[in-house]
């Protein structure tokens, strides 16, 4: 509800200046189409910033760490350094009986596992 209100005094705040910029009065077109380019800039913004908070939220961290024996693909790419190959050879080294396997079996650099050692758990 607080994006909704944000978004909507932000457009009108954009029809406003984009009104007050012009030394002629616009057309009703053309305050239309000016109002529907702000609209759609403005709903760009909304979905990025709702998807950054997604991911925020839903990012491993120390405090919710990533289970290694149970993660998806999708999951372990989160973790910063964490591409797709390295992902398939996490999954592909399962199970993982203490985070550590991953540096002991070579699964991952020293490099990654530094990266990523407070965002991972393993659970047996």
């Amino acid at each position: 509800m607080h994006v909704r209100v944000t978004l909507l005094t932000a457009l009108a705040g954009g029809i406003l200046f984009v009104s007050a910029c012009n030394s002629k009065p616009a057309s009703p077109d053309q305050v239309r189409e000016k109002t529907a380019e702000a609209t759609a800039e403005l709903k760009d913004n909304a979905k990025a910033v709702a998807q950054g908070l997604r991911e925020g939220l839903t990012r491993p961290s120390s405090d919710k760490p990533l289970d290694l024996n149970k993660a998806s693909k999708a999951q372990l790419m989160s973790l910063p350094g964490i591409g797709d190959a390295s992902a398939d050879r996490i999954i592909a080294g399962r199970p993982y009986a203490s985070e550590h396997e991953l540096l002991d079996r070579k699964i991952v650099s020293r490099e990654e596992y530094d990266k990523i050692a407070d965002s991972i758990t393993v659970t047996k």
